[in-house]
């Protein structure tokens, strides 16, 4: 296991995650793409389990239910699935009795393994971890207009977590807030806090503060930049092929 340094968080843009996605190895690129989809921390992609799934009819597909035991707030959690993660989720389907991203018939200790930063070497991209999955997730919420409460029951926090009682109609609103995000449409302005020492992951920001701290920022370089996005093209949610 490669550890992760602690850091301010870094919700990457959709160019940033199209350009790391493909270069990783196909069973990590579709547990990427279901992290940054559900908000889910590492280790819970990589221990989620096929007994923890329960079907709601009324939606037409199905949730995660993770125990208390495997979830940090120590509380169940309720993984709601939006259009892509559910692809993700069929298309793992029989490819292990328990674990629903197996690799090589086992699990997956960490999605921050050689694969991940052989991927982040090669596009140029050191500074983002795989815990920054989970703070996109969270980022293109609240860019999509989804309420704070509804951002944290997605995501798991204590205090709205829906703890794993919950109603079709609970899930069924929730499922549409998580499917906003889906859409590319639209300029987004992205600020960022990083750790100069480490270096910019952008090249050319618009404005950035130097070492001695800038504006009072100290040791960090504050950066604003205009990302310009696609809309969600059809066919762009297509699962990775199997290795």
């Amino acid at each position: 296991m490669l550890p992760e340094t602690p850091r301010s968080p870094y919700p990457i843009t959709w160019r940033e995650q199209d350009t790391l996605f493909p270069k990783l190895p196909a069973y990590l690129g579709r547990m990427a793409l279901f992290a940054v989809n559900t908000g889910l921390r590492d280790s819970n992609v990589c221990g989620l389990q096929w007994t923890w799934e329960v079907a709601v009819p009324e939606v037409g597909r199905s949730v995660f239910v993770i125990p208390p035991e495997a979830f940090k707030t120590k509380r169940p959690h309720v993984v709601v699935l939006n259009d892509v993660a559910w692809s993700i989720v069929e298309a793992q389907r029989s490819l292990h009795p328990i674990l629903v991203f197996p690799f090589r018939g086992r699990r997956v200790n960490t999605m921050n393994n050689n694969g991940w930063q052989r991927a982040q070497r090669e596009v140029g991209l050191p500074l983002v971890r795989v815990h920054d999955l989970r703070h996109s997730f969270a980022c293109r919420l609240r860019a999509a207009g989804v309420s704070a409460e509804d951002r944290e029951a997605l995501l798991g926090h204590a205090n709205h977590s829906m703890a794993g009682h919950y109603a079709s109609a609970d899930v069924g609103r929730l499922l549409k807030q998580a499917n906003l995000l889906l859409d590319r449409r639209g300029t987004r302005t992205v600020l960022r806090v990083a750790d100069s020492e480490r270096g910019r992951a952008e090249t050319n920001p618009t404005r950035s503060h130097n070492n001695k701290g800038g504006l009072g920022f100290g040791g960090e370089v504050l950066e604003f930049r205009q990302v310009r996005t696609d809309r969600w093209i059809s066919g762009s949610t297509a699962v990775p092929q199997q290795e």
